[in-house]
């Protein structure tokens, strides 16, 4: 079965005990919330992309993994166990909240969980296919406290992202072409561009804005076709939407993929690593 699931494929899995559906809405003051209480697919658990924590602030890097701690406290709160399969629900409207959720599934995996797959499409396809909702919030068995074992084979920081330069693996921006030339660059960034020898690969493309889904898989394999072989690191501003790439190339496409987290609010930090910038 696909990372990506269909609102057919979750309709049956979702009568299995050991998957848990996580509906990962957003909003500021409580929007996510609201929503989710409003309407949500039956027996999904809400947790908040940016409320919850799902990114830790470290001085100026603002989407950096979180600590073990944080994390058992989050995954106990939400009664999540490494047994379980996990079901993670995007908004369904942009290319940003199927990044936020591309980002929940891979902290899922680093920390030793079972992500089983994204719903393609989101709580919106859900409900455009006229499925059943439920109102309020379930009931289940919290967890606490959640066990994390951390598996380093997803992520990668400074040091390994200049080894990876240095050996020639592929880097992949997946920021939009102003901040990718150095036109411009985020608030917490020391500099403006991106690290030399990357491939600017900007996230939204693989977002399809008509359906609320992700495009095609062939369509997939186009817009991503130009990566090199071997080991990829993909990477932004913040560790967001690189995430969305990292799900596609890792998880879609089969590839070797890690995500620096940190990205380039983590890597200007340090005047002696490289940036490049483009002339317009």
């Amino acid at each position: 079965m696909s990372a990506l699931l269909t609102t057919d494929e979750l309709a049956v899995l979702m009568a299995q005990p050991d998957v848990v559906i996580l509906d990962v809405r957003t909003g500021p003051n409580g929007a996510g919330r609201a929503a989710y209480k409003a309407g949500h697919i039956p027996g999904a658990r809400h947790t908040d992309y940016a409320a919850d924590g799902w990114r830790q602030k470290v001085g100026d890097v603002p989407g950096l993994l979180p600590d073990a701690a944080h994390l058992s406290a989050l995954f106990g709160r939400l009664g999540l166990t490494p047994q379980h399969r996990i079901v993670v629900v995007p908004e369904g409207k942009s290319a940003n909240d199927l990044a936020a959720a591309s980002r929940i599934y891979w902290t899922l995996r680093v920390a030793g969980y079972r992500p089983l797959g994204l719903l393609d499409g989101g709580t919106a396809r859900w409900l455009a296919d006229g499925r059943d909702i439920e109102t309020g919030s379930p009931a289940y068995q919290t967890s606490d406290p959640a066990p994390i074992n951390f598996d380093p084979s997803h992520r990668v920081e400074a040091a390994a992202v200049m080894d990876a330069l240095q050996q020639g693996h592929a880097l992949v921006d997946g920021r939009s072409p102003a901040y990718f030339r150095g036109a411009e660059k985020a608030e917490q960034a020391k500099a403006y561009g991106h690290i030399p020898g990357a491939l600017n690969i900007d996230y939204v493309l693989a977002f399809d804005a008509a359906t609320g889904c992700m495009k095609p898989l062939d369509q997939l394999r186009k817009i991503y076709g130009a990566v090199s072989d071997g080991p990829v690191v993909s990477y932004c501003n913040t560790g967001h939407t690189a995430a969305l790439n990292w799900f596609v190339l890792s998880q879609l496409l089969g590839r070797d993929v890690r995500l620096y987290d940190g990205s380039m609010t983590d890597w200007t930090q340090d005047e002696g690593r490289p940036v490049a910038q483009i002339a317009d």
